[in-house]
């Protein structure tokens, strides 16, 4: 059997499904490095419970330092259901009982296309290199 390098799994793409379980303990910047250097080597990186707004905007400042033409063109994210904090009363947001509850899909950028995305599915194209 040939040698099988991380993300590559011959024919196919890597899917990484990562519980919330998993990502619970870990501070903000470890939960980036482990989404960026799955999505470095190539696998796309599924979250069972999100990011929160400020760690998925850190997650794209960090891949906006890590882009190079050569290497890693940086990463497709997209997520649902959106955050239901527009629907809910003004005591629930001051409150901070937003619905966090969210799968996250980040991949990339040159492998995954988003063809169509509602409030109940993301349909997206992934593609080898």
């Amino acid at each position: 059997m040939p040698e099988v390098t991380p993300g590559e799994t011959g024919d196919g793409v890597q899917i990484d499904l990562i519980s919330g379980a998993r990502m619970e303990g870990l501070t903000s910047m470890e939960k980036i490095r482990l989404i960026l250097d799955g999505v470095r080597d190539g696998n796309i990186v599924v979250l069972e419970e999100g990011l929160s707004p400020d760690e998925e905007s850190k997650l794209i400042e960090v891949t906006m330092t890590e882009i190079s033409p050569d290497e890693f063109n940086g990463i497709e994210i997209e997520t649902y259901p959106h955050s239901q904090t527009g629907s809910q009363g003004f005591l629930g947001r001051l409150m901070g009982k937003g619905s966090d509850k969210k799968l996250t899909v980040i991949g990339p950028a040159n492998q995954i296309e988003t063809l169509h995305k509602d409030e109940n599915l993301i349909s997206a194209l992934v593609s080898r290199k």
